[in-house]
């Protein structure tokens, strides 16, 4: 899938988020970065299984050893493609070489020119020990490396730092969701679960990622020169077909998507049956809470990207529990309003999905080599003290803030529930949202939900799904006119009000099936009617009690659920309204619970569920937002 294999390969580097300079310029780049660089290409690093990885290095001209920013990836950095010169890397190299540090850029065991057999993250981990012990004893290494990278390049990141190799100075990892594990009560197994349901977006990612059971290499006799020469004319990346997601995510079993579209044989068969605390998930390259973590940190997240929750849950766990004090001491965090690896995109009018959230830029160039120029080079910066521990964007009042916690200590929880007169079905139905608590009486909600007939994913906190959910906020009124849907609004806001922290829900529900899904979505209401969407989650019935163990619903009888939380700043203004939708389904960004009590992923066809959400004094079905009290915002819309 050659698009979406073009989209990510824009995250192998820093500037991952560079357009794609004219002709003129791309010759303009090389030639500045080799007055500059030594540049020493198709380097065969050697692991100790023997299999080597393709490397490429760019060092200054100069004497003195340096230190290096390193950037493994899955994807195809390789210049020439499709007979042209592609110079990202090279403007990644001319950045990092310019302020005095090596650039290195290394494929993945199995990936393209690199040896091996590909898995997931790279494993083993014995292959990040490896690649730093080799750079830290080159004649003009300083010893010194950091680590960076958006996606995949910062996934594997995590479980390297819990190695605490002596040569690993600082990491930045950026979008770094599907390389965190179980941490606290999330066990998303790198972005592969939310709240027990599969988020599919790995079946659109691994479609143009993952390696068929066979793929073209070279022999190890080959020479270096000869495999810079021969890459100007063979880059090894798979020209696969395109595949319009937006049909091909319908297909079931779960099992058969990939195969449907005659994509690559992988590990997606594998993957796609395990459970949510199956072993293997902790056998890989996942990060998981169990482990030590030995970098300083500088932690990039999004308001808009797929595991915002999860990401900022590792941040404070490893400020709460890293063994050594200088590394707990040393955890920085931004929260942009972005889509996923989108930071740089940011502008004076900055748009997400329909929203304009202001101007949000940052000058991410300064945080992130000015922290390197603190932990690589030792050099005595003012970053660590001019630096906020928590630099976050509020939306609707659109500005950048800072705290010294996540989430901010002025947070406070304000408990709002559910209501109506048993009639929140859609838009015009008669769904509250309320800081009063419930009466006795329960006039509970009814919604049918037919896996055959969804929810759509409408914008969202979403990535790499091909064509099929285009991510960010959208209004959702169309959505909402849908009887599956409960709607729970606010009364309209006399004085503005602040929402950053995370959010929590806790719903009782009754269903006549034996499993089912409960989804949940936040949402800013403008005086207009407008309702974007803020976050977004899920939970699977089965697992209300835990991971570890599937327990399964009796008919009508009434539980009570946890729903995954959801995390935002959003400054909701004086006219506007705080919304929730309950449903049970938001397709394709999560599969659709099928409703048998089955495994799901092996199943073809659901049965229709008849849900239930109750609010009463019995069954308070509720939302906990953490209000920050700020004196009002001037011009807020």
């Amino acid at each position: 899938m050659k698009y979406l294999h073009g989209f990510l390969t824009l995250m192998v580097s820093v500037m991952c988020c560079a357009l794609v300079t004219p002709v003129l310029a791309q010759d303009d780049i090389l030639k500045q970065l080799e007055s500059i660089a030594v540049i020493d290409q198709k380097i065969m690093m050697p692991m100790r299984d023997g299999v080597r990885l393709a490397t490429d290095v760019y060092r200054p001209k100069t004497e003195e050893r340096v230190p290096i920013i390193f950037s493994r990836t899955p994807y195809n950095f390789n210049a020439w493609r499709d007979g042209e010169l592609r110079t990202r890397t090279y403007k990644s190299a001319y950045e990092t070489v310019k302020r005095g540090y090596a650039y290195v850029v290394q494929n993945e065991r199995g990936r393209y020119f690199s040896e091996g057999e590909w898995d997931i993250l790279g494993t083993p981990l014995t292959d990040g020990d490896d690649a730093l012990t080799w750079m830290a004893e080159q004649p003009w290494s300083n010893g010194k490396v950091g680590l960076v990278g958006c996606s995949s390049t910062a996934e594997w990141q995590m479980a390297v730092a819990a190695s605490d190799h002596p040569a690993l100075g600082a990491v930045v990892p950026m979008g770094f969701g599907a390389g965190v594990g179980r941490i606290g009560d999330w066990y998303e197994q790198g972005n592969w679960y939310r709240g027990g349901a599969v988020q599919l977006l790995f079946v659109s990612w691994l479609y143009g990622v993952q390696n068929d059971v066979a793929r073209p290499t070279f022999g190890k006799d080959v020479s270096q020169e000869d495999l810079v020469r021969i890459s100007r004319s063979f880059d090894l990346a798979p020209e696969r077909p395109r595949v319009d997601w937006s049909k091909a995510f319908w297909h079931l079993p779960l099992t058969d998507l990939i195969k449907n579209v005659d994509g690559p044989k992988g590990v997606f068969e594998k993957m796609i049956q395990r459970k949510p605390n199956d072993p293997a998930w902790y056998q890989g390259g996942l990060y998981h809470d169990n482990m030590p973590f030995g970098a300083p940190s500088m932690w990039f997240v999004s308001w808009y990207d797929v595991s915002t929750g999860p990401n900022i849950a590792l941040f404070n766990h490893v400020r709460a529990n890293a063994a050594d004090p200088e590394v707990a001491d040393n955890q920085y965090l931004v929260i942009a309003p972005t889509l996923h690896c989108g930071y740089k995109r940011a502008t004076e009018e900055t748009i997400v999905g329909e929203r304009n959230v202001g101007d949000a830029r940052l000058d991410y160039d300064a945080l992130i080599y000015g922290w390197f120029d603190r932990w690589l080079k030792g050099e005595d910066n003012d970053i660590l003290e001019q630096t906020p521990r928590v630099q976050y964007y509020t939306m609707g009042s659109n500005e950048w803030q800072s705290s010294d916690t996540w989430p901010p200590e002025e947070a406070s929880i304000v408990t709002y529930y559910l209501g109506s007169s048993g009639r929140a079905n859609s838009v015009m139905g008669d769904g509250v949202l309320s800081i009063k608590a419930p009466g006795s009486d329960d006039n509970p909600d009814i919604f049918v939900y037919d896996p055959a007939y969804p929810v759509p994913s409408y914008g969202g906190n979403v990535c790499c799904t091909g064509n099929a959910i285009k991510g960010g906020a959208f209004d959702q009124r169309q959505m909402e006119t849908r009887d599956d849907i409960l709607v729970y609004s606010t009364n309209v806001l006399e004085t503005g009000l602040e929402v950053s922290g995370t959010i929590e829900i806790t719903l009782y529900v009754s269903s006549d099936v034996k499993d089912t899904d409960f989804t949940v979505k936040l949402l800013d209401v403008y005086p207009d009617g407008r309702a974007y969407n803020l976050d977004e989650t899920i939970q699977r019935a089965r697992y209300r009690k835990g991971y570890k163990k599937e327990v399964f619903m009796k008919p009508r009888k009434v539980y009570e659920i946890s729903v995954g939380p959801m995390s935002t700043s959003n400054y909701f203004a004086a006219g506007h309204r705080i919304r929730i939708e309950v449903s049970s389904s938001n397709f394709p960004r999560f599969t659709r619970n099928l409703n048998t009590g089955g495994n799901n992923y092996d199943e073809t066809g659901g049965i229709v569920a008849h849900n239930t959400v109750h609010h009463s004094a019995k069954y308070p079905s509720q939302i906990r937002l953490p209000i920050v009290k700020r004196s009002p915002r001037v011009g807020s819309e």
